[in-house]
């Protein structure tokens, strides 16, 4: 077993707990007054409130560690009153925030007494080291209980120009933000109304400098220690932000909004970008012998080190020298007119760190891009695959709406969903800007553990170097069984690790690894601790199924969404479409998918791979617009519509990983690359669709228009011979991996 941090601080809490009845607590001060001499009435005062002191539960500290993130400890509000000393040791500066606002700070080893009022949650963070060891954690007095599912009774509109924020301003809009949520949060709480914060139309900007420090695990992601936080729309319910379509830019390094620990929050007519884009942009102007010369854009900002061409960009709000480099590992290529160039295999192109400036945007790469399939005149993102901070994140939220939000320019995936349900996108989405390509660095949306209902609609999803949408369950494998009623689990994929998959009380599905088969009894989990942050110890209520072991894993059946795409736009953009692996319905409806590079709809699911787990049972795709799918090859991308779960055997299964897929009334545009690509499905209908093949790209599979490995009850319409080849099914081609 690994001892770390987390079982550390479990251990210290608890002790520290027992002796919480019998300290006195005496020197504990205000928040206010955490950095001045106390009077001896303070002292007494102090003393008599700790007499009522209620330490805080083994199992509230646990539950607190679950959700934790490396230096920042969530505690439900139980109590008028928190009180307790910060960890002995590193980590200062120590602080306990309310999600928007700081309510103390101080060293090591000092007391502390924070009020709670109108908050559910407290926030208490370690910034400068992994000690999350508060001591002697204990409530007094009864917690306000705001009934948060009441419907609010009235309306309340701030105006951020009431409190001195307009639009068009270069300083930082952060701090006086925070101080409108804040007080929003307090007037949702104590009058029971819905409040607005709305803003002028306009530019507002968010520096690094101002930003509220966060951590927590994003799923998916680049784990960093602490994400800075622009917009920290942390504990609220009933709230909106109207930006009345205002452009909000971020300097720095930095997540630029974070919404957490909230109900019924809405962000409407907002745009994020960057001061600095993420990454650089070249157009080809020239292809010789000596290599080939970028001419890169005005907006783009790198640097040679050491003859090695570097993106890089300012960590702070002066947008001076680099404070953050970040080497190119490969590039992507587009044509003038936006749609990405067909390289006939991945669309991910090797590239040359190595550059010598020619001129004053110009860099020649010892690159011959003809080879590579491409022309002067092309425009090349120059990239890696480092993700370090998401656009946007919402955590443990219910009822949060987009309405019109739009993203520009992301570091990461421009809005990652983890632990939450319902979810509601009207419009916006990933946009391009003038004269750029590329909008966000990774999916455009991506939502991991999530339940309820997902709807998104109307959107525009362009130039995204990964989906448009994926919708999966986050599976971790077991790795010790200590006995038939307790596991040792653990979480895979480096950028999945951390965030809560379980708690005790959810129902746990079992999957054998190899296969993808399900168990088909459900258990449930007792008791859920961490050991460290990528391993769970987990007491089971009933014994493990029979064949389940060291190497299967499971997934939590308590987080699964149904999901409505209908009536977006996704194009120009590398890799996949949409991914969907959740058995709950699924209706993909009235979307245009064009020039998509890879498959435009993928229904994934692995217990080897990324872990990303949840087949479908229910999923309908029609009246939808396929235009030019799979001009290049990504992972998995084998069809327009690939189906394709990575079962390592499936010859051993005993029913099929998808099923239920009815595929009707669609228009397929396409250059002979499969219509649909399946393995392990069952129950597919392939009717009524209008299909016209051409010859612009090279066709793939031979032209076959479908290919279905270990399918079973496959139905398909014959298609019309004057436009289309001959159906195929059952072939038995190797999918390329």
């Amino acid at each position: 077993m690994k001892t770390t941090h987390l079982t550390a601080a479990l251990m210290m809490s608890t002790g520290a707990l027992a002796l919480a009845n019998t300290t006195s607590h005496d020197a504990l001060p205000t928040a206010s007054a955490c950095a001045s001499p106390r009077s001896e009435q303070n002292d007494a005062s102090a003393g008599a409130s700790a007499q009522q002191a209620r330490p805080i539960s083994r199992e509230a500290v646990g539950l607190a560690q679950l959700r934790s993130g490396r230096r920042m400890l969530p505690l439900r509000v139980e109590g008028a009153t928190l009180v307790g000393r910060s960890p002995k040791g590193e980590g200062a500066p120590f602080r306990i925030l309310s999600g928007s606002e700081v309510l103390w700070e101080g060293g090591a080893d000092q007391p502390f007494r924070v009020s709670t009022s109108h908050l559910s949650h407290l926030y208490l963070l370690s910034e400068g080291a992994r000690n999350l060891d508060w001591q002697q954690l204990a409530w007094e007095g009864s917690a306000r209980q705001a009934d948060e599912g009441a419907s609010p009774t009235r309306s309340i509109t701030l105006k951020a120009a009431d409190e001195g924020l307009h639009a068009g301003q270069n300083a930082d809009a952060g701090p006086v933000l925070r101080r409108l949520l804040s007080k929003a949060r307090a007037l949702a709480d104590a009058q029971n109304c819905a409040v607005t914060i709305e803003l002028e139309p306009g530019e507002y900007h968010l520096h690094r400098e101002g930003s509220r420090p966060v951590s927590i695990y994003t799923s998916n992601h680049d784990q960093q220690e602490i994400h800075p936080v622009g917009l920290p729309l942390i504990d609220l319910h009933d709230i909106t932000l109207d930006g009345k379509g205002s452009r909000i830019i971020t300097h720095g390094l930095m997540m630029p909004a974070l919404v957490m620990d909230c109900k019924r929050v809405t962000l409407k007519g907002l745009r994020f970008d960057q001061s600095t884009p993420f990454y650089s942009e070249g157009r080809i102007v020239d292809i010789s012998d000596k290599g080939t010369t970028l001419e890169m854009t005005p907006e783009s900002s790198w640097t040679l080190e050491n003859g090695e061409f570097c993106n890089c960009g300012p960590t702070g709000a002066s947008d001076g020298p680099a404070q953050w480099i970040n080497s190119i590992n490969h590039a992507i290529a587009f044509h003038p007119d936006g749609r990405m160039v067909p390289t006939g295999e991945s669309g991910d192109i090797s590239w040359s760190r190595k550059a010598e400036q020619v001129g004053e945007r110009r860099l020649l790469f010892p690159v011959n891009a003809a080879e590579k399939k491409l022309s002067v005149g092309d425009i090349l993102t120059l990239r890696s695959y480092w993700r370090p901070h998401p656009c946007m994140v919402i955590y443990r939220g219910e009822g949060i709406t987009l309405d019109d939000v739009v993203f520009h320019d992301s570091m990461g995936m421009a809005l990652i969903a983890q632990r939450s349900g319902d979810i509601t996108i009207r419009g916006g989405g990933c946009i391009r800007k003038p004269g750029f390509m590329h909008t966000a660095s990774a999916d455009a949306t991506h939502f991991s553990n999530c339940r309820g209902h997902i709807d998104v609609s109307g959107a525009l999803y362009e130039g995204m170097m990964d989906d448009a949408i994926n919708v999966h369950s986050t599976s971790l494998e077991i790795e010790e069984v200590l006995s038939p009623t307790e596991i040792i689990c653990r979480y895979r994929h480096p950028q999945a690790i951390g965030f809560e998959v379980l708690q005790p009380g959810e129902a746990i599905q079992f999957i054998h690894g190899p296969t993808l088969q399900n168990t088909s009894e459900l258990n449930r989990a007792v008791s859920v601790a961490k050991t460290d942050e990528t391993h769970l110890r987990i007491t089971l209520e009933k014994p493990l199924s029979e064949g389940i072991g060291v190497g299967d894993a499971f997934e939590n059946a308590d987080w699964y969404p149904s999901v409505t795409f209908h009536g977006n736009t996704v194009r120009h953009n590398r890799a996949r479409g949409a991914l969907f692996t959740t058995p709950k319905p699924i209706l993909v409806e009235g979307n245009r998918f064009i020039w998509s590079s890879g498959s435009a709809i993928l229904l994934a699911g692995d217990a080897q791979g990324w872990y990303e787990s949840g087949r479908c049972l229910n999923l309908t795709i029609r009246n939808n617009l396929f235009d030019h799918n799979l001009t290049n090859r990504f992972g998995y991308t084998e069809g327009i519509i690939s189906i394709y779960p990575e079962v390592r055997r499936p010859e051993e299964q005993t029913e099929r990983y998808h099923r239920n897929i009815l595929i009707e009334n669609n228009t397929f545009l396409s250059h002979r690359v499969p219509l649909v690509f399946a393995i392990s499905a069952q129950g597919l209908r392939f009717l009524g669709n209008k299909v016209v093949f051409d010859d612009l790209y090279t066709p793939m599979h031979d032209g076959q228009p479908f290919v279905f490995l270990h399918c079973e009850d496959m139905e398909t319409q014959p298609l019309d011979s004057t436009d289309s080849q001959p159906e195929v099914t059952g072939a038995t081609l190797t999918p390329n991996h």
